[in-house]
């Protein structure tokens, strides 16, 4: 039995590996079955609220530090934020990041919505 590391998306992970003998090993027979027919799926809930279509011109854009799930947005449009006020909850790996405002700002646009995933790099919140 062997044992190795290996690494997946920077997580570790220990594993043994078994050798047997390749001749003693047979693919398993496979019938062919039937394919049920798929359920319609349930419609999706409505996000809570609607992102802006796109920021002003001279507007600051936040973006997504990394692929996650906005869970909550506190702010919008036109409300003034200090240096370190969440500016949304970006739930990613099971874990809440809380996305600050660098500095003190008024909110120009919210460009996500409760519940949409997004990928690192996506704007989040235009700041002016």
């Amino acid at each position: 039995m062997k044992h190795l590391k290996i690494t997946v998306n920077g997580i570790p992970y220990d594993v043994q590996v078994e050798e047997q003998d390749s001749a003693a090993v047979q693919p398993p027979k496979l019938q062919p079955q039937p394919v049920a027919a798929a359920a319609p799926k349930a419609a999706t809930p409505a996000p809570v609220s609607a992102p802006a279509a796109k920021p002003a011109a001279d507007a600051e854009v936040i973006n997504s530090p990394m692929p996650g799930t906005i869970v909550n947005i506190p702010v919008q449009p036109g409300q003034s934020v200090q240096s370190g006020d969440v500016l949304l909850i970006l739930e990613a790996m099971k874990m809440e990041n809380e996305i600050m405002a660098p500095h003190e700002a008024v909110v120009d646009s919210v460009l996500v919505s409760k519940g949409q995933s997004v990928e690192s790099g996506t704007p989040l919140v235009a700041l002016r």
